[in-house]
């Protein structure tokens, strides 16, 4: 799924994104994430999440701005053109899970999705 979908935002012209940078941009809350949870998130340093942020921000995918909760902070928040990716990813996933269904069956589809959920339970701990 990730590669398939990957290839389908560069295709769709999201080519300046890398899989780095999106393993770290998948994970912002919708209000904004702090630097620190999002490394902690994607089992990065925080010196590699502020990069990643950096060059995301820098082509227009993510915005800082102030955390309404605490005037020091500051929140990574997506930004319109990383509104369109992920409305675009959102798309290309669903073709793939249609591809699937066609493949496996709903039924198949459906104990596999069910399955995966169960998993996450345990190997996920910011699920």
């Amino acid at each position: 799924m990730e590669t398939r979908v990957m290839e389908g935002l560069a295709d769709a012209g999201f080519d300046d994104v890398t899989l780095a940078q999106s393993r770290v941009f998948q994970r912002i809350a919708p209000a904004g994430s702090r630097i620190t949870d999002l490394a902690e998130q994607a089992r990065v340093t925080k010196q590699t999440a502020v990069f990643l942020v950096n060059q995301l921000e820098r082509v227009g995918y993510v915005e800082r701005v102030a955390d309404p909760t605490d005037a020091r902070a500051r929140l990574v928040r997506v930004a319109g053109r990383g509104q369109a990716a992920v409305a675009a990813a959102r798309r290309l996933e669903r073709q793939v899970e249609e591809e699937w269904t066609q493949h496996l069956g709903a039924r198949d589809v459906a104990t596999l999705t069910r399955i995966l959920a169960r998993l996450r339970e345990v190997t996920d701990p910011y699920a």
